[in-house]
């Protein structure tokens, strides 16, 4: 996806989210070498799922990721799969993470729709629809 719209047989659609997770109690465990791992293993599932993260930091206690997906994902799956793989992998390598948290991942994230153009500007679209 390098241009802002990306194609399907029956549309065209900009489908972008910025998520940002935390690990159990925001424990800074994303370190030495788990941040790295992450960051590999989320490209790793966007890439399976023809997802592009456009950027992504990974912080000690917390994940930032602005990725581009298709109509067909909602944000609960995207993220269910990212923090679900990531989890399950991330344990499985670094023992350590399994005595210092119960789960790697809260339950809970934020996400927010990302658009090129302004709320603002689509409602007044909207409203001015009925004078044409």
């Amino acid at each position: 996806m390098d241009t802002r719209w990306a194609k399907s047989s029956h549309a065209t659609y900009n489908c972008a989210y910025h998520f940002i997770w935390c690990p159990k109690y925001r424990r800074k465990v994303l370190i030495n070498g788990v941040d790295i791992r992450l960051k590999e293993l989320l490209i790793e599932k966007a890439t399976e799922h023809g997802w592009a993260i456009e950027k992504m930091e990974i912080m000690p206690d917390h994940v930032h990721i602005f990725i581009k997906t298709t109509p067909n994902d909602s944000p609960v799956f995207i993220i269910s799969q990212l923090k679900g793989y990531t989890s399950f992998v991330l344990r499985n390598e670094f023992q350590w993470l399994k005595s210092r948290l119960p789960t790697l991942w809260t339950r809970s994230y934020y996400v927010e729709s990302i658009g090129h153009i302004s709320e603002d500007i689509i409602k007044k679209y909207i409203e001015d629809q009925k004078t044409r």
